[in-house]
């Protein structure tokens, strides 16, 4: 079936690799292969065989722009790349943004979000998190501010919460995490969980649980796509193509010593026919994950 050779290929074949497909393909045929992509298959088979013919940054942007472009804003989808990518990442993101839909992608989020969710993202979106840097000194002065702004709520809180949370080292945060728990005698995502709610909360949370450990996120964020919302087809397909070259082995190691089952079993259990077949394949399970 071409559709097997056509998962098979693409799959096992890494991004830079595609591309060069890509290019062999025009060159030989004189026609575009996503476009021929989009127009041979279909459903979800299509957005997982589409998607991994784009360079990383430009699947990102892409996904963003549906996010705010689409019907209805998809702000889970937002927060997820938003609240975990690199400065690189979120630079070359914003690149490809301009590039591909001729829009600045701080404007879209400004008009399509709004609120306190609205400023985090548009933080975020600044690419400015200082790298590397860690001040012992300053942890508990930052665990103070943490504290404060979860227990007073008010509208200048949310912001030091936010400035916090979006500009410091993952170095710095992981501290300032561990300050907190000394000042309060509680977590961190407790508080925010307790303090805050909406897609701020859910935003504020997603920062933290990516300062400490971002595979653990993403197989958290799988877990929930594939059994809490009856498998969330976009997300699982985000994922596992955003992540598939950078932590997908550790995701999926996370998931198994999470949840019990292997993330290759749940899709196994939830997907089928050849969607079942390209998803498996880019998760790449080993024997034990059958």
């Amino acid at each position: 079936c071409e559709k097997d050779v056509l998962i098979d290929i693409l799959t096992q074949r890494c991004n830079s690799q595609r591309l060069m497909i890509a290019e062999a393909y025009r060159d030989m045929y004189g026609r575009d292969l996503i476009t021929d992509l989009k127009e041979s298959l279909s459903h979800h088979l299509k957005e997982v065989m589409v998607g991994l013919m784009y360079p990383p940054a430009s699947y990102d942007a892409h996904e963003l722009w549906h996010a705010l472009k689409g019907v209805d804003t998809e702000e889970k989808c937002l927060i997820d790349i938003l609240a975990s990518r690199t400065n690189m990442e979120i630079f070359q993101m914003k690149e490809a943004y301009l590039m591909q839909y001729n829009n600045d992608l701080q404007q879209d989020i400004d008009s399509e979000t709004s609120g306190h969710f609205r400023d985090t993202l548009m933080n975020l979106a600044q690419g400015t998190r200082m790298e590397g840097y860690a001040d012992p000194s300053t942890a508990a002065q930052d665990a103070m501010i943490l504290w404060e702004a979860c227990q007073r709520k008010t509208g200048e809180h949310k912001n030091m919460l936010q400035m916090i949370l979006c500009n410091k080292s993952y170095q710095q945060l992981w501290m300032a995490f561990q300050e907190f728990q000394n000042i309060s005698g509680q977590d961190i995502v407790d508080a925010i969980n307790e303090c805050y709610d909406g897609y701020f909360q859910e935003l504020l949370v997603a920062i933290v649980l990516c300062v400490r450990d971002k595979p653990s996120y993403f197989a958290y964020r799988l877990y929930n796509a594939i059994h809490d919302f009856g498998f969330h087809n976009k997300t699982v397909i985000r994922i596992l193509i955003a992540r598939s070259e950078i932590d997908l082995m550790t995701i999926r190691q996370r998931y198994k010593e999470r949840y019990g089952k292997s993330l290759f079993h749940d899709i196994k259990h939830f997907a089928s026919g050849h969607y079942e077949s390209a998803l498996l394949a880019i998760c790449a399970g080993d024997a034990e994950d059958y």
